[in-house]
């Protein structure tokens, strides 16, 4: 990794960025964590280790372009580990999963991009994507609290496909994400890649007429908890209309009757959920595959419980997002 532009992270960086490593395989989550590694027999396992007040002033050192320049490292690491045979079968078809969330932060000193996001909490709103056949994280972007869901998303789906195809896997590719990531960047990026995708759409007006078009006969019951709870539909809608991305396809409409003792508006004869998508199959089974991206909020709770997202240790955004 290149050291330019920065003194301090010039000066014996590996062994500082080995101690960062070293504390996290030993459940450290905090700067001061590092200092496990001097205790006991640990020294016989991890040799020029760096002390907790270093390896603080070198994370604080980074600018953004360090931190990218790690995104390059982990993007080799990625590489080298599906290569080693640690990834999928990469001749399988294959699905992404993106998504954002809120990370709070406590202590006044965190004001490096801790922010009061929309939903209401102080923290940062990282972005995470990862492998839904393993539950394998592929990438990830330390972002402010206030950044909006969808922000920096079109780049951040353009890198991580570039990482997979990097790493080798040659099958079909498929991305999903939820409403937060419904937008015309985010779908050209994929199309530019080949790669399919299933984004749910936000229920704005065009949305609502496309699906009050629907006709009654369309709709197809679909296996639910409650008997005859749920039905699908599918129609052909033209997205991000008048833009330079707009796109005709499929749109997969999903309506749920109120389950007993919900409270919903007194008219309210079903809840509609929508979902923007170019893949081939049957209606019910793409409709259903859509549902799992739940799957990636299991990636976020081990990054927030047990990884990297655990605890942000610093005052300074680009240190905790190196």
């Amino acid at each position: 990794m290149s050291t330019s532009g920065c003194p301090e992270r010039g000066r014996r960086t590996r062994a500082k960025a080995l101690t960062v490593v070293g504390s996290a395989l030993a459940g450290g989550d905090c700067i001061d964590d590092v200092a496990v590694l001097q205790a006991g027999a640990t020294p016989r396992l991890f040799d020029g280790v760096r002390a907790p007040s270093t390896v603080g002033t070198w994370l604080r050192s980074f600018t953004w372009a360090g931190v990218r320049q790690l995104d390059r490292v982990s993007r080799a690491l990625l590489v080298r580990a599906w290569a080693a045979g640690l990834g999928p079968d990469l001749d399988d078809d294959l699905t992404i999963d993106i998504d954002s969330s809120i990370v709070e932060t406590y202590g006044l000193a965190k004001q490096g991009g801790a922010r009061f996001g929309y939903t209401g909490v102080r923290g940062y709103h990282p972005l995470v994507a990862s492998l839904a056949d393993t539950g394998e994280l592929l990438h990830t972007r330390l972002r402010g609290g206030t950044a909006a869901s969808g922000r920096g998303a079109a780049t951040f789906v353009a890198e991580t496909i570039s990482r997979v195809r990097a790493a080798g896997a040659r099958g079909d590719l498929t991305l999903r994400a939820d409403a937060g990531f419904y937008a015309g960047a985010v779908v050209s990026a994929c199309r530019r890649a080949g790669v399919a995708f299933s984004v749910t759409a936000r229920k704005n007006t065009a949305i609502r007429k496309a699906i009050d078009a629907i006709p009654n006969d369309a709709w197809i019951p679909i296996p639910y908890w409650l008997d005859g709870g749920a039905d699908v539909a599918e129609t052909s809608y033209t997205a991000f209309a008048g833009t330079r991305h707009e796109v005709i396809c499929r749109l997969l409409v999903r309506r749920v009757r109120p389950t007993p003792g919900s409270q919903l508006a007194m008219d309210v004869v079903f809840s509609h959920h929508a979902i923007l998508t170019d893949r081939t199959g049957p209606l019910l089974e793409v409709e259903a595959d859509h549902r799992r991206h739940a799957v990636v909020e299991h990636v976020i709770a081990d990054l927030k419980h047990h990884a990297g997202l655990a605890h942000l240790p610093s005052g300074v955004f680009a240190a905790n997002a190196a």
